[in-house]
C-alpha cells in the first residue's frame, strides 16, 4: 500500500524559543506592557520570560485570521485535510518533547501527560475527517419553481481562551475542529501555560503546512487584553474552557456583542456507589478519578456518595488505597499526584480541610504539604451540608459521604449548581442506567470514574458547568453556521 509522505508539507523546524507572540506567521514580541514568567510549578524554576501581548496584537491577530481564513476555507476539504493529517504525525514525532513539556509546565505526572498526549492526538485526528463531513441539504418546497439549499459553512474566526490543566488537549478540542472546517482561530492561552496551550500549538500547524496567518496566538494577562479579545467585533464565537465564575463574565460580555459561545466550565462531580456494587473496582476508579493530575481537572471527582451498607468496607479500602500512592516529582513515572498550579492552592485547600474538621468531618489520610505538592488527602463522614461539598475543589482532595440508600444517594448527587460529569457503580447494568438517567450532569459513566473523553463523543455539561457541546457531530455544528440559499426558476409571479 501506497503512504503519503507527510514531511513534504514541513516549513519550519520545531521550535525551541518560547518567547515570542505568533501573529500573522511571525514570531514576535507583544507590545504589552507586562512581563510574563512561565515558572514550572514543581521546582519554580524559570520556563521561559517573554513580553505581553497588548491589545493592537489581539486586533493584528484577528485582521489576520479574518483574510487568511477566507483563503483556508476556499481550499478543497482534502487540502485541509493533509493538514490536519500532517499535523497528526507531527504530534506523533514529538512526543517525548510534548510529554516533557507538559511535566514541565503543568506540572503534569508522566501517567496524565501520556494520557493528555494521546487524547490530544485523537481530537486532532477525529477532526482530520471534519471537512467531508460538512453536510448541506436541499428541501422542498410550497413555491412553485424554488429549490431550498442549506449549506454548511465556516463560521468565520474562532476565539479559543485556553485552560492550564490540560492544555494541550482542550486547546486542541476546539483549535483542531475548528481549522478543519475552514475557520480561522485566535488562542489566547491560560498565563500558567503559554508553551503548551499555544505557542506548541502554532508551531506544531505551521510545521504541518498551516497557512499562514490563519492560526495566531497572543499570550497575556486577562486583566490587560482579556475583555478585549472576547469584544473584539471580528471573531463570531469566543471557547472557554476554566473556571464557572469565568465563563460567567465571559459569556455576558460575548452576548453584549451578540456572540456565540462554547463555555465548558467547573464540575462538582460525583460518584454514586450503591449497595450492589463491586466495591474493590468503585474503589480502584474512584483513587483515578479523584486523584488523575491532582484533582485538577473538570472531570475529577469531588464528591463519592457511599450507600450505608457498604459505607464502612468502601472507606477502609479508599483510605488504605490513597495512603499508597506516591507523591512528589511529577517526572518520576511512579508519581500519581505531582504539584498543584501554584503553591497558594496548598494553603487554600488546607484551610478547606480544617474547616471541615471543624464541621464535623474526619481526616482519614493526608492533610500534609511540601512546596507546591499537597499530599493526597481523605475526608470522611462528611456530612453534605457542609459548605466543602458545594465547592469545585479542584485539588487532591477527596470527600467521602455515606447515603441512607439510592434515593438519598441521588438527592445528594444532584443537590449541587453544576453538572458537568458523574459515575454510577452497581453490580445491575440496568439499574445503574437508571440510576444514571437521574443525575443532572451532561456525562455519567456506569461502573467507571468520571474522567472520560473520548473524540467522536459529545462532551459538555449542564447547569453552571457550561453551554455547548464538542466532540464529534457536535464539535460540527458547533463550529459551522447554516445558510439558507433559494434558487427560483422559472421565475414566480407575485400578486401586486
Amino acid at each position: 500500500m501506497n503512504t503519503i509522505d507527510r514531511t513534504k508539507n514541513r516549513t519550519s523546524k520545531p521550535r525551541t524559543d518560547w518567547t515570542r507572540q505568533y501573529i500573522g506567521g511571525e514570531w514576535i514580541e507583544g507590545t504589552g506592557e507586562k512581563t510574563l514568567e512561565n515558572i514550572n510549578p514543581y521546582n519554580g524554576e524559570t520556563i521561559a520570560s517573554f513580553k505581553s501581548a497588548g491589545k493592537d496584537d489581539i486586533d493584528r491577530a484577528y485582521k489576520a485570521s479574518l483574510e487568511a481564513g477566507r483563503e483556508w476555507a476556499a481550499l478543497p476539504p482534502g487540502k485541509r485535510e493533509e493538514v490536519l493529517r500532517t499535523a497528526v504525525a507531527i504530534i506523533d514525532e514529538r512526543k517525548d518533547e510534548i510529554v516533557d513539556l507538559l511535566v514541565r509546565e503543568s506540572g503534569s505526572t508522566m501517567i496524565k501527560a501520556q494520557l493528555e498526549w494521546k487524547s490530544a492526538r485523537r481530537v486532532t485526528d477525529e477532526a482530520a475527517s471534519f471537512p467531508y463531513r460538512m453536510k448541506g441539504d436541499i428541501l422542498p418546497s410550497d413555491t412553485p419553481g424554488k429549490e431550498n439549499r442549506v449549506v454548511r459553512e465556516a463560521k468565520g474566526v474562532i476565539g479559543m481562551i485556553g485552560p492550564w490543566n490540560f492544555p494541550l488537549h482542550l486547546c486542541l478540542r476546539t483549535v483542531a475542529p475548528a481549522l478543519a472546517l475552514g475557520n480561522g482561530v485566535v488562542i489566547k492561552p491560560a498565563s500558567d501555560t503559554p508553551i503548551t496551550a499555544g505557542f506548541l500549538i502554532a508551531d506544531i500547524f505551521e510545521q504541518a503546512g498551516l497557512p499562514a496567518g490563519v492560526l495566531n496566538v497572543i499570550a497575556g494577562s486577562g486583566s490587560e487584553i482579556g475583555d478585549d479579545f472576547v469584544t473584539h467585533p471580528i471573531p463570531k464565537l469566543i471557547s472557554f474552557t476554566g473556571s464557572t465564575e469565568v465563563g460567567r463574565g465571559i459569556g455576558e460580555k460575548a452576548g453584549r456583542e451578540l456572540k456565540e459561545v462554547a463555555l465548558e466550565l467547573g464540575g462538582n462531580n460525583v460518584m454514586v456507589v450503591l449497595d450492589d456494587a463491586d466495591v474493590d473496582r468503585a474503589v480502584e476508579a474512584a483513587v483515578f478519578g479523584k486523584f488523575l493530575h491532582q484533582g485538577q481537572i473538570c472531570m475529577a471527582l469531588n464528591r463519592i456518595v457511599i450507600d450505608a451498607s457498604v459505607y464502612d468496607e468502601f472507606t477502609r479500602k479508599f483510605v488504605e488505597k490513597v495512603k499508597g500512592l506516591k507523591y512528589g516529582d511529577p517526572s518520576d513515572p511512579e508519581t500519581l499526584v505531582g504539584p498543584l498550579i501554584h503553591a497558594k492552592e496548598v494553603e487554600r485547600l488546607q484551610k478547606e480541610i480544617d474547616a471541615a474538621v471543624k464541621g464535623g468531618a474526619k481526616l482519614a489520610a493526608g492533610g500534609g504539604a511540601n512546596g507546591s505538592v499537597l499530599e493526597p488527602s481523605v475526608l470522611i463522614d462528611v456530612d453534605p451540608k457542609q459548605e466543602i461539598v458545594q465547592k469545585e475543589l479542584f485539588g487532591p482532595v477527596a470527600l467521602l459521604i455515606q447515603a441512607k440508600d439510592e434515593e438519598d444517594a441521588i438527592a445528594i448527587a444532584n443537590d449541587t449548581e453544576y453538572g458537568l460529569s458523574g459515575s454510577v457503580f452497581s453490580g445491575n447494568i440496568e439499574r445503574g442506567y437508571r440510576a444514571a438517567k437521574r443525575i443532572e450532569t451532561g456525562m455519567v459513566h456506569v461502573n467507571d470514574q468520571s474522567v472520560n473523553d473520548e473524540a467522536h463523543v459529545m462532551f459538555g455539561g449542564e447547569k453552571a458547568s457550561g453551554l455547548g457541546r464538542f466532540g464529534g457531530e457536535w464539535a460540527i455544528e458547533k463550529f459551522t453556521r447554516s445558510r439558507w440559499i433559494s434558487i427560483q426558476q422559472p421565475y414566480r409571479d407575485f400578486p401586486i
